[in-house]
């Protein structure tokens, strides 16, 4: 057994517990419980659980924790994140009560926290402090001052919304504008739901290029569609993350994962790589175990699976577990938002000079973002919604050795392209038969804003949706399990009728990204699957 710390036994992690993995293990209280997967969400809730007295046993089918959240060396000697890339909604109440930060976390902050480029040489830095960005934003568009200003004030107010019901049950959309009522945030509310992100962004922002760089690049969907103001405040309680919590993860983001499985078998937490989950076993209508690839059965009545919705009851269960319209509303789900990652070692940094003040530092080539306008944005989408990888590639680069050196060798760096949007299924030809054509026009497009970036380049991978799902474990390689879109949040999450947690299979819970509040990785989910638990059995 392994309690995975980049394949070796988390510190504190308890010996014994699972003599052999060949061996049945037998765990008839009903405290004992199962965790499907080893992501950052399951890790969370392996913590929970062993920290209210539980027998807890996580199951990771690869050889080390993490999920999305993963660092691995993709490249020889080069350290990436293979999904995740940015810590900017960790909850600081988990931070906490796992005490991460004295098992290993540490995040270099980061400010501005992004810098947003153009083909023209224009650039805007986005700074923490409303006040400055207002000043960059001045200076290219002189008729947009202190827009900036009022555009964080009201995503504050939006995400303080969100917040009220991040580390709780999943409520109603009624409960939520019956707890607003009467009070300033219920016109914030209204206007989440009823008014188009671009339609709000073009009210605070004469600019097209500003605006766009206000909205950001997170997988919102078509930004004209009412209701997609609400996702985007989503993504907007970044916001409200301490500083000192925003920003990028020594080790990359498998930093997050290694102090958390470092929590949790401090806790008494088991953790079980290279232990993949083939079969979830139900008896009557109640869940009573899991079955290995190796073919091994784990006994349990308690199972938590931080596999996404779809891949728990449609891979995972027997179809005849489950009531047949509950089988049909998963199969409906939507899954459309999927995203392309480009992994690159350098052996030095790309040219990015253009963009930067005489005063600046190398750091600010940290996070890179390219969304040149609204229309862009809107026309990626239409796109991937049309099945075509999109001609308008929304771009987050991340350059984390400028912070932290230890993931490349001396002198070199690593670098990552977060590409939304994509659609899973082509609508001509595979991903496999383009894939190297779609890397070579991501770099095409990069060489825009740093005409150098090929010959800085070693070496590059790109992993395509049908690569993120065969390695990750995801569904349609949609990374927040499902699409964020208003019609799967609050009480709809994973689908009406089956909000929250419990499923239709007794002693069943989901803890992953497809539960209530969502994707990213802030522990939320897991948290409050945890929790949920813990009420149920007293």
């Amino acid at each position: 057994m392994k309690a995975a710390s980049g394949g070796s036994r988390a510190g504190g992690s308890r010996e014994g517990k699972v003599a052999s993995r060949h061996r049945r293990f037998s765990v008839a209280q009903r405290d004992t419980c199962i965790v499907i997967g080893g992501g950052h969400n399951g890790l969370t809730a392996a913590f929970y659980l062993a920290r209210a007295g539980m027998e807890v046993m996580v199951l990771e089918r690869r050889d080390q924790v993490g999920g999305g959240a993963i660092t691995e060396e993709l490249l020889p000697g080069y350290r990436i994140g293979a999904c995740a890339y940015l810590c900017h909604m960790l909850q600081r109440v988990i931070i906490d009560d796992m005490d991460l930060r004295r098992h290993g976390l540490h995040v270099y902050p980061l400010d501005p926290t992004a810098l947003f480029v153009y083909t023209d040489g224009e650039r805007i830095k986005l700074w923490h402090d409303p006040r400055r960005t207002d000043e960059e934003v001045a200076r290219i568009s002189p008729s947009n001052l202190n827009a900036y200003s009022r555009w964080t004030d009201f995503w504050k107010q939006a995400a303080e919304i969100l917040q009220r019901y991040f580390l709780s049950a999943p409520p109603s959309f009624e409960q939520v504008s019956k707890d607003l009522a009467g009070s300033p945030a219920s016109e914030v509310w209204d206007t989440l739901l009823n008014t188009p992100a671009r339609a709000i962004a073009e009210c605070f922002f004469s600019d097209t290029r500003i605006a766009a760089a206000a909205l950001g690049s997170s997988d919102y969907g078509d930004i004209s569609r009412p209701g997609s103001a609400l996702t985007q405040a989503y993504f907007k309680m970044g916001l409200l993350t301490p500083h000192e919590d925003f920003g990028i993860v020594r080790g990359g983001m498998g930093g997050v994962t290694q102090a958390m499985a470092s929590s949790a078998a401090e806790a008494g937490a088991d953790i079980r790589t290279n232990s993949w989950v083939s079969r979830i076993i139900v008896d009557d209508g109640r869940v009573a175990g899991v079955i290995l690839d190796s073919g091994e059965e784990v006994e349990s009545s308690l199972v938590l699976s931080n596999a996404d919705p779809k891949s728990t009851f449609l891979r995972l269960l027997d179809e005849d577990a489950l009531p047949p319209a509950f089988v049909r509303q998963v199969r409906s789900l939507s899954t459309h938002s999927a995203s392309l990652k480009l992994h690159a070692a350098l052996d030095r940094l790309p040219d990015f000079s253009r963009y930067l003040d005489p005063e600046d530092d190398q750091s600010l080539s940290a996070m890179v973002r390219v969304m040149p306008s609204l229309d862009y944005i809107e026309s990626s989408w239409r796109d991937a919604m049309a099945g075509r990888p999109t001609r308008f590639p929304l771009m987050q680069l991340q350059i984390p050795t400028v912070l932290d050196p230890t993931l490349a060798p001396s002198g070199g760096h690593v670098m990552s392209a977060w590409v939304t949007y994509q659609p899973f299924r082509l609508r001509q030809g595979n991903w496999t038969e383009i894939k190297q054509d779609m890397g070579n026009a991501i770099l095409d497009e990069l060489e825009k804003y740093a005409p150098d970036i090929r010959s800085s380049i070693l070496e590059w991978e790109l992993y395509t949706p049908l690569d993120i799902s065969q390695r990750i474990g995801m569904t349609d390689g949609n990374i927040r399990h499902l699409d964020m879109e208003p019609g799967q949040l609050f009480d709809k999450r994973p689908l009406p009728g089956y909000s929250g947690y419990r499923t239709p299979v007794s002693g069943l819970y989901l803890c992953g990204a497809g539960t209530h509040p969502g994707g990213e990785v802030t522990g939320a989910p897991g948290h409050n699957a945890a929790h949920t638990v813990i009420r149920d059995i007293g």
